[in-house]
């Protein structure tokens, strides 16, 4: 079995389960490796996609949200849409490396590059097993339109929704999310504080706004701030947005309770020292919180596939959601103080979420591969 991944960078999130997939296939000894699948389009291609990309969901979002829903509306399995034209541009050039690397298993986290391997599984002789991965716990526009022989999806709760979509039953696998081994288990939250040096005492607030820094946090921050005892501290991960960052320290500058942090690959371990952590709906991020058992409060949804992921996540105890800046930093206040309403969250989280992803796809994957139907049958 060679495996190859193929994701974009529009958003981290569909890296990010790429990765934990990667991961566990390596653990394995599988052979793997994962690439943007626009590297195989014009130059700079994936570059721009991403740059209007972020700058859409960050500038925009009333915008990327009217977009989101008019996808919706005309998303069909019975035509195909601008998404899947414009990614067949770039099909050939991707067919010739998957055919010259002999690659016999392509998971995609992502729907370009499922649209295009659609059409080169119509157009080309291609005998790699092909599985796409939902990162978001809804079913996104023109995933429909995508022709993979298996669907990995968050939920059983979702199988209503893709059916409807088009997409048959015998090919969706509700197994979760991937996520990397580093968020399947919770370390002992003072020895990670001490680690980090960020101090042992006082309630610790973590605030991830996402790799593209979204959302304007400042009145949840003073709220936060003005509510949490002289001990506590707020740490914000404000991702890539270096104009985010700049702004939230000079706007809290000698506040001791108060630190912005730079990117950082530790995440994992931030979310380990924190009492309560405030997230945007990101499938991701979500899931891997919820994997870790973490307290959770939702700020705003980027407008579309977000807002469905905070009502799956809310609507199922798994976190709260405020409405606006002020009511979030209220609702991070109350989780704080309420040691019963934490420990109903993580329960819920625990039954709700599948830790394992990863570990559970790449078993299935294998199985699908050496032609164990009665293995694979058993998981749909």
């Amino acid at each position: 079995m060679k495996a190859l991944i193929l994701s974009c960078n529009t958003g981290q999130g569909h890296n990010a389960a790429g990765r934990a997939v990667k991961e566990e296939l390596t653990r394995r000894g599988i052979e793997c490796k994962m690439l943007d699948a626009l590297r195989f389009a014009r130059p700079k291609t994936s570059k721009h996609a991403t740059k209007v990309y972020v700058k859409t969901t960050t500038s925009f979002p009333e915008a990327f949200g009217a977009a989101y829903k008019v996808a919706g509306r005309i998303s069909s399995a019975k035509r195909k849409s601008p998404v899947y034209l414009a990614n067949i541009l770039y099909s050939k050039k991707l067919y010739s490396y998957i055919r010259r690397e002999g690659y016999d298993c392509i998971v995609m986290p992502h729907l370009f590059p499922a649209e295009a391997i659609t059409y080169i599984k119509k157009h080309y002789p291609l005998d790699a097993a092909c599985f796409f991965v939902a990162t978001d716990y809804t079913c996104i526009p023109f995933t429909e339109e995508t022709g993979m022989d298996v669907y990995f999806i968050p939920s059983d709760e979702l199988i209503a929704e893709y059916k409807e979509r088009g997409i048959c039953r015998e090919k969706l696998v509700p197994v979760g999310i991937p996520v990397s081994k580093r968020f399947w288990e919770k370390k002992d939250r003072l020895e990670t504080r001490r680690g980090l040096g960020i101090g042992a005492e006082g309630p610790l607030v973590l605030i991830m706004t996402g790799s593209m820094g979204y959302g304007n946090i400042f009145a949840m921050v003073e709220v936060i701030e003005k509510g949490i005892p002289e001990d506590g501290r707020i740490l914000i991960l404000g991702g890539d947005n270096e104009k985010l960052k700049a702004k939230l320290r000079k706007e809290f500058q000698g506040n001791r309770k108060v630190l912005v942090l730079d990117y950082t690959p530790q995440a994992d371990l931030y979310m380990d020292a924190c009492d309560v952590l405030v997230t945007k709906p990101g499938g991701l991020t979500s899931t891997e919180a919820a994997a870790k058992g973490i307290p959770m409060v939702h700020s705003a949804p980027i407008p579309g596939c977000e807002t469905k992921n905070a009502a799956f996540f809310s609507g199922h105890g798994m976190s709260v959601m405020g409405a606006g800046e002020k009511e979030t930093g209220r609702q991070v206040l109350e989780l704080l103080k309420n040691d019963a309403a934490r420990r109903r969250m993580e329960e819920a989280q625990k039954h709700y979420i599948n830790a394992r992803a990863a570990s559970d796809i790449c078993d299935y994957m294998e199985a699908y591969c050496r032609g164990d139907r009665e293995f694979t049958e058993t998981r749909r």
